[in-house]
Order: structure tokens, then C-alpha cells, then sequence
């Protein structure tokens, strides 16, 4: 069980009990932390009603991990294990709301009707049409690395065109990220195959100052195919600083690999995360491009998620 580097006021225990054939859910209070403030994200509150109950996760009979929800598919149970500030599954489309599995209540909408498609384990994931849909949720504690100073944003994407008719810029599109004019925070970022740059279709991460101008970021850039799934993960940390990193760090990770990790830092500038009021967004991040393609299984957390449970993650996908 990974926890949190910061201590939150409550958290909900669930464990599945077996009554004379019968079963109930029974929740259990963790210690309060008086010195909890009205900004530390809290994930107190009855499991959501996109929760359901399922057998224990362990065959042995001992108590299973304690998530903030029993789901029924065991890539959902493998990420709410590692506790994330928020976890949208993105297979609740026709709905046009997204639950938030991991109890904070951070219930996401879907504008403009995306479509939906599978995951190579089955479960579902939303399509964005590149041009006007896009997936929201307010701004919130949870979705900012200025809270905790540590931050992991993961999801799993798949671009359906390597050239996006709706770029920006020099040729990019932004897919996932929380920030607008002087409210900037972070950003996914994937180049099409033209662009003025000479990234093609380079996948990178960006965190900003509020002011915006230029990120401090990771990428990786590989040959690309179009319908291909991608588990991508970027780490934003301004609490661990070294000799090598003196400013903190960001990372990127590909398919559960590490492949690339710089300052936090550009050009001289140092890279301070703070908090703006913009929403969260995936499809778009501030509309001035849209992405084409399918996002699923996108969770946020207050702390850097250690390199072994990223491959985990990984590998329960691909193992399924």
C-alpha cells in the first residue's frame, strides 16, 4: 500500500464481510488529523455510487487492501491500491458524467457527446473527436501540485491521426492539463507529425508558473502508429531537490518505463507550482487545440507514485 506523503483527515476503510450468506460494506474512520486546513484534499465520505461491492480481492481470506470503493474491474483495483486523489475510469460516457472512484466526490462531465471505444483489457475509454469535445472537472486541490508539492498525473491514451487538423502553435496538441491565461499550471502535450519544431509526434509534460511563458518538462519521442495505446505518466516534484536537480523535477514515463527526468527549471527560470482557478480538462486544455483520439483510466495523485507501482500499473493492463 503506497501513502500519501501528506496525512489526510480521513479516510475511509472498506472491507467486504460475509454474514450468514448475506454481505454488507462496513466503512471504519482512520485517526483525524486536527491539522487539517479547508485546502488539504479529503477523501471522507460513503463509497461513490459508481463503486459496487465485489468478492475480496485476496483468495487467502485475509482483509483486502483497503480501497475507497470495491470495483469491478481489476485494473480500477490495482490504481485505487496506490490511493490517488482522484480516479475517472472514462467509460461512463453515454452518461455524460464521470463518477470519481477514489472518494473525493470529483465528478467530472463530458461536453459535446465524445464516443467511446475499449482498452486492451476490455474496459471502456472515451473518444475525442479533435475538434470541439473535451472531458472537465473544477478546479480542486486534488488537481493542483501546488498542494502537496508532489504531484503524478497517469491515463492511457491512444491517438487515432499523427497529424491533428487542430493543432497549435508550432504543431501541437494539448490532450490533458489544468490551466488558462495567467492560471497555467500543467500540461500533456503530443506533437503531430509536421510540425515547425522538428517533434514529431513528440509526447512530453510541462509544468509552468502561473504567469505561463515557458514550461520546465519531459518527453519521449518514438515512431508512432495511429490507434496505438500508450500508458503515460508525468511526475511533477518540487520537494525533491538535489545536486543534480536543484529545483525539483519533472519526469515522464512511457508504457512504465522511465524515459526522461529534468529540473525544474528553463533557460534560468525556476519553476514554482502554484495554484490557479482554471478546471482540469482531457480532450483539450484551454481550447486552443483539440485532441483526436481515445483517454481512459485517468488518476491524479499527491505524491510522486514510485517507479515499481507505474510498471505495475503497466503490466495490468497488458497482463489482462
Amino acid at each position: 500500500m503506497i501513502h500519501s506523503t501528506v496525512r489526510r483527515s480521513i479516510v475511509l476503510t472498506t472491507t467486504l464481510c460475509a454474514v450468514l450468506g448475506g454481505s454488507y460494506l462496513a466503512a471504519v474512520p482512520a485517526a483525524t488529523n486536527p491539522a487539517t486546513s479547508p485546502d488539504t484534499p479529503s477523501h471522507a465520505g460513503p463509497p461513490h455510487s459508481g463503486c459496487h461491492v465485489t468478492p475480496p480481492h485476496s483468495q487467502s481470506g485475509a482483509t483486502p487492501p483497503p480501497f475507497r470503493c470495491h470495483v469491478d474491474s481489476e485494473y480500477d483495483a490495482e490504481i485505487l491500491a496506490d490511493s490517488p486523489s482522484v480516479y475517472w475510469a472514462m467509460e461512463n460516457v453515454a452518461a455524460g458524467t464521470e463518477p470519481d472512484l477514489s472518494g473525493s466526490g470529483l465528478e467530472g462531465e463530458y461536453v459535446a457527446s465524445p464516443a467511446t471505444t475499449t482498452l486492451p483489457n476490455g474496459d471502456g475509454a472515451a473518444v475525442f473527436d479533435g475538434s470541439s469535445q473535451f472531458f472537465e472537472v473544477g478546479d480542486a486541490p486534488e488537481l493542483s501540485p501546488a498542494t502537496t508539492g508532489e504531484f503524478t498525473l497517469e491515463a492511457w491514451m491512444r491517438p487515432d491521426t499523427l497529424q491533428f487538423p487542430n493543432d497549435e502553435s508550432s504543431g501541437y496538441v494539448h490532450w490533458m492539463g489544468k490551466g488558462t491565461a495567467g492560471e497555467h499550471e500543467y500540461v500533456s502535450r503530443m506533437y503531430s507529425l509536421d510540425n515547425t519544431s522538428d517533434r514529431e509526434n513528440r509526447i512530453s509534460g510541462y509544468s509552468f508558473n502561473l504567469d505561463g511563458g515557458l514550461g520546465a518538462g519531459s518527453y519521449f519521442q518514438d515512431p508512432l502508429a495511429a490507434g496505438d495505446w500508450i500508458h503515460y505518466v508525468l511526475v511533477i516534484n518540487a520537494e525533491a531537490k538535489s545536486a543534480e536537480f536543484p529545483n525539483g523535477y519533472t519526469k515522464i514515463y512511457r508504457d512504465g518505463e522511465l524515459r526522461d527526468q529534468d529540473d525544474l527549471s528553463i533557460r534560468g527560470m525556476v519553476i514554482v507550482p502554484e495554484r490557479g482557478d482554471a478546471p482540469f480538462r482531457v480532450g483539450t486544455r484551454d481550447f486552443g487545440s483539440f485532441f483526436q483520439g481515445a483517454v481512459g483510466k485517468v488518476a491524479a495523485y499527491d505524491f510522486e507514485l514510485p517507479a515499481e507501482r507505474i510498471a505495475a500499473h503497466h503490466d495490468a493492463m497488458a497482463t489482462m
